[in-house]
């Protein structure tokens, strides 16, 4: 029962993040939107279980979250051992931000509804 209660907590607490986002600073004084824009949203997509949603608001979500697991995995097990590796997720990960960033800004895209 604990369980359920713990549930429903956490899903009335997603319904109501979207009051909690910070603002991008760089949005608010260009009025365009960062290489960062959309990964807030895109979390909290993700966390409700929403994978396309959460595809389609940021991209770069998923490979940001496993590049931040596997670099302090990596540095707190083999610090020494690790350099190539987390050179080469960095890489991937800002690969796939810059990408969807030119998506983002050179081609019109659609917006899904309820996001």
């Amino acid at each position: 029962m604990p369980f359920l209660y713990i549930l429903f907590a956490f899903s009335s607490i997603l319904d109501k993040a979207n009051r909690y986002f910070l603002p991008c600073p760089f949005k608010y004084l260009t009025g365009y939107d960062c290489p960062g824009c959309g990964f807030q949203r895109s979390f909290v997509a993700l966390l409700k279980g929403d994978l396309q949603g959460s595809l389609h608001l940021y991209p770069a979500t998923i490979p940001i979250l496993i590049t931040v697991a596997v670099s302090l995995s990596a540095n707190f097990w083999y610090p020494a051992k690790s350099k190539l590796l987390l050179k080469t997720l960095f890489l991937i990960t800002a690969s796939i931000m810059l990408i969807s960033y030119g998506f983002k800004v050179f081609v019109p895209h659609t917006h899904i509804d309820g996001l």
